[in-house]
């Protein structure tokens, strides 16, 4: 039934006309355009960083001899690591995603001899309270 019916919609449709050659047009006059007025920028909130992150927590003895004693927020601790990590070269040459244990870190890394950088924050959940 539906091929039926585009089949005579072809049919029916109107052939196209020869182009012919259409005759100069004259310039209408343009009206002048109107200038919208622009909102007023929102501003944008302060960003406001999740508490959870910001929480202090107190190092174990062990994560202590890397980032300190005192108690820190977790963004803190990973930083502090990462600044350690950096100052001593124990990122690995070949695959930079694998960091190296020292002495002070082997211990934090539960005696592994290397970590891979995504493995970081779950070792440091383990020393933290």
């Amino acid at each position: 039934m539906a091929k039926k019916a585009k089949k005579a919609a072809k049919k029916a449709a109107p052939k196209k006309a020869a182009k012919k050659k259409a005759a100069p047009k004259k310039a209408a006059k343009k009206a002048p355009k109107k200038v919208a007025k622009k909102a007023a920028p929102k501003k944008k909130s302060a960003r406001k960083p999740n508490a959870a992150f910001m929480a202090a927590l107190t190092p174990s003895e062990s994560l202590g001899a890397v980032v300190g004693a005192k108690p820190i927020p977790r963004t803190e601790i990973i930083k502090k690591i990462w600044d350690y990590i950096k100052k001593n070269g124990l990122q690995d040459k070949v695959n930079r995603r694998m960091i190296n244990a020292d002495d002070k870190l082997k211990v934090v890394f539960g005696g592994k001899e290397q970590i891979s950088m995504f493995e970081l924050a779950k070792v440091v959940n383990n020393h933290v309270k």
